[in-house]
């Protein structure tokens, strides 16, 4: 007997019943750049779609986030000035911290995730205090716990340390305890690789380094069992989520970190990836829609219960 596995392939709601693998608004949060300024919304111009903006119009954007059924946001900082510890980044009155009172009074159920990493607040660039050239790891630790205090205080719902020091999960967990935010969960961007693929975020956030590279705190694009090794020690400092960044190149990393860890399992789908399909797209060379939902497939498929992805918007309209 021939075996005849394309009975189940000849219609649409054959194949709906059957899908091994499905995605949903629910599963993904989109990114948000906050820029000082009022009125302010200008496009990103290696992210076509993606903006700058100010808090009052970061507050219409997630409005309309919302209503897409998306399930949250994340937001990144351009401060007004930047200096060598990063202070902005942790003020009250910065503006990631505006932004989250600004969409916490527009949204009800949006859920608000803050990127918390001294990079785009650093006059050189660099995700630590610098001293003699080097990123100082421990002398970072308070920093990055004050600024993820700072959050929870203005209403994060979820924050989520990006810097790849070792020990700041601890330390954010510690400083959010003692400050009476005990509740309040830590995404860690456990598994963050030194990539070629953030190159449109660095103009986004501007967030270069001044000097050097990030390889020294980063992680080698050639490691695995490096990615489950952070990972267990993140879970043991106290995350509550663990995360891959980038997700295309690293679908094996997912696999790995949902079969090992106990940990809900997040990707970032990064801005390089999503600005190769938009390039190519605008050429006429690939079919956007579709390849932009075989992308986030896979990597849901690869094991991520969360995506974060430039393309939110766009699945959630198509969906």
């Amino acid at each position: 007997m021939i075996e005849r596995p394309r009975r189940l392939r000849r219609t649409e709601r054959l194949r709906a019943m059957v899908r091994e693998t499905t995605l949903s608004p629910a599963n993904l949060i989109y990114p948000l750049f906050v820029a000082p300024g009022e009125g302010l919304r200008r496009e990103i111009p290696s992210l076509p779609g993606c903006f700058h903006l100010s808090v009052d119009e970061v507050a219409r954007e997630a409005e309309e986030v919302e209503k897409l059924g998306i399930g949250g946001v994340i937001l990144f900082g351009l401060p007004s000035a930047k200096d060598p510890v990063g202070s902005e980044g942790y003020a009250d009155d910065g503006v990631v911290q505006r932004s989250v009172r600004a969409i916490r009074s527009a949204c009800k159920e949006l859920l608000v995730v803050t990127d918390v990493c001294l990079c785009e607040y650093t006059s050189h660039g660099h995700c630590g205090v610098v001293e003699d050239g080097e990123v100082q790891n421990d002398p970072t630790l308070a920093l990055l716990a004050r600024m993820a205090v700072s959050h929870a205080r203005a209403g994060a719902h979820v924050v989520a340390p990006s810097d790849m020091m070792d020990g700041r999960v601890g330390a954010i967990r510690e400083g959010l305890d003692e400050a009476g935010y005990a509740a309040i969960p830590i995404l860690s961007y456990a598994a963050k690789y030194a990539s070629a693929f953030y190159g449109p975020f660095r103009e986004a956030a501007d967030s270069a380094p001044q000097f050097g590279d990030r390889r020294g705190y980063q992680m080698d694009p050639a490691n695995v069992r490096e990615a489950l090794r952070e990972v267990s020690l993140d879970v043991e400092e106290g995350a509550d989520m663990v995360m891959v960044k980038p997700a295309l190149p690293y679908l094996d990393v997912i696999r790995a970190v949902a079969e090992t860890s106990d940990r809900p399992v997040a990707a970032y789908n990064v801005s390089g990836e999503y600005a190769m399909v938009k390039a190519a797209a605008a050429r006429g060379w690939v079919d956007e829609d579709r390849m932009m939902r075989e992308i986030l497939t896979s990597i849901r498929r690869a094991g991520a219960d969360v995506i974060l992805t430039y393309h939110a918007k766009d699945f959630a309209r198509r969906a």
